[in-house]
């Protein structure tokens, strides 16, 4: 029963992610838990607006976008989220493969290539409705991110501590990492993904449909933080109790594991790895594939095949393989990750302005238009990321 709500929540959690929280985990223990909880209300508040605006009016956000606000704006959104999406296909690539490598021992880039057209074969060749299925087999496979807490000795007083009643630093190495975990959690790749995902499935806007909806992205949203928590939370008691401040990549947290926690959460964590990155993979390339298609007003459907869309294909292979390329540069993808971060940075205020306002246009949503609370929700959002990215600007022209 499972929906694009939970697909698109368990896909929030791709390597790049995992290597984000494994580092504040490392480098500040438990004191950045509370992150977790303090960000679940919001993600869930606007993924069910862009979901509700796909079901709703039949249409991809792009499309939307395109249809009520000026298209200058929507194609630098579009770029940017593009551009951001390339370089995290390839940072992922390379987490995968040389998490693979950790495991299988096979030469990198032989994993690498294997990876990249094993999930592409996927994406083109199987139905979207079998597809759908898998990508949630894979979400439920980050379970072992939850799992791998319980191989450690955790302080579980300190855990509740750190997440109800959080004791907050105000140095800038930490709130540089507190601005890279919202703009890793509050991805704008989901908005497109959710958005379009709610037109595959054929949702239809009546009452019941809208509460499912609502129920499946609170899931959703609900289990992304859960894995989230306890990816920091393993960190913490592992890497960070043992000195490790510096994790660059998911793949570099795992190696690092199995000296110090054994071989049983080194190989979950591993396998935690590969898993998320097979889910997250086909979500940021199609993410892309839609974004492009809905603003040049191209049809894009993963339920057809590709001789119906071929527009909508050969933009998800060219972003899968550009993805790959980027891995055949001198700069390691993982270092782009931190540019991509400032580009996403630049583009989520404007992304969540223009989704709250959609949202909460009954010329556009009718009935389904946003309440109150949610509409509260929306624009404290806002005001996060848009201080978020004030501070990342400040402290880039300070250090």
């Amino acid at each position: 029963m499972l929906g694009p709500g939970f697909i698109t929540g368990t896909s929030d959690d791709d390597p790049s992610a995992i290597g984000t929280y494994a580092q504040a985990g490392a480098q500040f223990g438990t004191l950045q838990l509370w992150s977790a909880l303090f960000l679940f209300p919001f993600m869930a508040a606007i993924q069910e607006m862009c979901g509700r605006i796909g079901a709703v009016t039949g249409r991809g956000l792009g499309s939307v976008i395109r249809l009520h606000y000026v298209k200058p704006v929507l194609y630098v959104i579009v770029f940017i989220q593009v551009l951001t999406n390339t370089i995290n296909i390839g940072a992922d690539l390379s987490a995968m493969a040389q998490s693979a490598q950790l495991l299988w021992h096979v030469p990198y880039y032989v994993l690498l290539l294997a990876i990249t057209v094993l999930t592409l074969a996927l994406v083109v060749l199987v139905p979207y409705h079998v597809y759908a299925f898998y990508l949630r087999f894979l979400g439920l496979a980050l379970l072992t991110y939850i799992v791998t807490a319980f191989t450690v000795k955790v302080d579980w007083l300190q855990v509740v501590r750190a997440t109800f009643a959080p004791s907050l630093r105000f140095d800038k190495a930490y709130w540089l990492n507190i601005v890279a975990v919202f703009g890793t959690t509050i991805s704008s790749y989901e908005f497109f993904w959710q958005a379009s995902q709610e037109v595959e499935e054929g949702v239809v806007a009546t009452s019941g449909a809208m509460r499912f909806l609502r129920w499946d992205t609170i899931f959703g949203m609900f289990f992304s933080n859960l894995i989230m928590f306890f990816i920091i939370l393993t960190a913490a008691f592992t890497l960070g109790k043992h000195g490790v401040g510096n994790i660059d990549t998911a793949a570099q947290a795992a190696e690092m594991l199995r000296p110090l926690a054994g071989p049983a959460t080194f190989v979950l964590f591993t396998v935690g790895i590969v898993s998320a990155g097979l889910l997250a993979l086909p979500v940021l390339a199609g993410s892309s594939a839609y974004a492009i298609c809905d603003t040049f007003g191209w049809p894009c459907s993963l339920e057809k095949n590709f001789h119906q869309e071929p527009a909508f294909y050969r933009t998800i292979i060219l972003s899968a393989l550009l993805g790959l390329a980027i891995n055949l540069l001198p700069i390691p993808p993982f270092k782009l990750l931190y540019y991509t971060a400032i580009l996403s940075g630049i583009i989520a205020p404007p992304l969540l302005f223009i989704v709250v306002q959609i949202a909460g246009s009954r010329k556009i949503m009718g009935a389904y238009v946003n309440s109150l609370g949610v509409n509260v929700m929306g624009w404290l959002l806002f005001a996060f990321m848009s201080l978020a990215l004030v501070a990342l600007l400040v402290s880039l022209r300070s250090g």
